[in-house]
């Protein structure tokens, strides 16, 4: 098929461009045209229409380029020759033969696509982006913990507590207790848990990767049975042993740890966490830890033979009594209707036994006093 168009021709010796008829024929895959020969200058022949070159452009021998609405061809070398094609029924012919002939790369065939098209694409590519920042980048965060060695997680506990001293007064009397009262439990620990009070009416407790967990007192008073500081202990033990502190804080700086993980810099990892130590203390952890760290402290507590009705017990008082004000406790590790259920189930469904420990019960008889 043939198809025809007025276009504008350049020969690349002059700026002046010359009006051409130009024909595409999609059987024989080539561009002809004819221009005037004005090297003919005879006074002669001024009567007789004037003689004209004919031109013929393989598609092979083609530069393509498009310019918005309008095509250019590009021939030769020395000098190149081009035309200008406005006409878009045209353009559309040479770029579906283009196509259809698998001329067309991937980013040619794209831009010939509709502005609607563009749009929906753009929309497409904000929303990956915005899901990947969301969803993707920390779950990576969080899997390149298995980059750093547990020795950090040490390092990172002990900076933590060198820089946080003023958080409030150690109480050693009652870590000492503290200490006691978790020896007499087996909490499945890969790494010594050291155990510290802070005098404070905070009522919080949490665990940082060196193994420590601090309790504060304001959470120790709420406790009416040891049934539930077994239950607090178990589920911060839990998230020790799971390293939970240093995924969330690797999920919390997942841009940064990203681009060196894709780098495989290690060091710039530890960099990045050594800078945020102080966000420790606040970390939120996800519904997915708590979970975990709930199910893995219900094992601990049924296989010290303790009753884990403390730990509902425990969690539904803290919502109960504190309705109002949110205790720090909370905030850190988020309860909800949920997860007491959860632990119901597992009081429910698991079999379990439980006997009175009167060396716990001695214990945390002096912690409350």
């Amino acid at each position: 098929m043939i198809t025809a168009s007025k276009s504008v021709f350049y020969d690349g010796q002059s700026a002046a461009p010359k009006d051409i008829q130009l024909w595409f024929d999609s059987n024989t895959a080539q561009f002809t045209f004819e221009i005037e020969n004005k090297s003919v200058d005879n006074e002669e022949l001024e009567s007789y229409p004037k003689p004209v070159e004919s031109f013929t452009w393989l598609m092979s021998d083609i530069v393509f380029e498009n310019r918005s609405n309008v095509l250019f061809l590009q021939h030769g070398q020395d000098p190149i020759q081009s035309i200008k094609i406005t006409d878009v029924a045209l353009i559309t012919t040479i770029n579906q033969y283009r196509k259809d002939s698998g001329q067309l790369n991937w980013y040619q065939t794209l831009i010939q696509k509709p502005l609607q098209f563009h749009v929906l694409l753009a929309f497409f590519l904000l929303a990956t982006i915005g899901l990947s920042y969301i969803y993707i980048l920390p779950w990576v965060g969080e899997k390149s913990v298995v980059l750093i060695p547990e020795s950090y997680d040490d390092a990172l506990g002990s900076t933590f507590i060198d820089e946080n001293s003023l958080l409030g007064t150690n109480d050693t009397l009652k870590s000492k207790l503290l200490n006691q009262f978790a020896a007499e439990l087996q909490l499945n620990n890969k790494k010594r848990l050291k155990f510290n009070v802070i005098d404070s009416e905070i009522m919080n407790a949490y665990a940082l990767p060196d193994g420590t967990i601090v309790v504060y007192t304001g959470i120790l008073n709420e406790m009416k049975s040891y049934d539930e500081l077994v239950g607090l202990i178990g589920h911060e033990a839990a998230h020790v042993n799971n390293r939970h502190s240093m995924k969330m804080l690797c999920r919390n700086l997942s841009g940064y740890i990203f681009i060196s993980t894709v780098l495989g810099d290690v060091n710039g990892v530890m960099a990045v966490l050594g800078d945020n130590v102080n966000t420790l203390q606040s970390l939120s952890f996800s519904r997915e830890f708590e979970r975990e760290a709930d199910e893995d402290g219900f094992a601990i507590v049924t296989k010290n033979k303790v009753n884990p009705k403390g730990m509902v017990t425990l969690f539904k008082r803290l919502q109960e009594e504190h309705s109002i004000e949110v205790p720090e406790f909370l905030s850190t590790h988020p309860v909800t209707k949920d997860r007491i259920e959860t632990i119901k189930t597992l009081i429910d469904s698991k079999k379990y036994s439980y006997e009175q420990n009167t060396n716990l019960k001695s214990i945390f008889e002096k912690l409350k006093n």
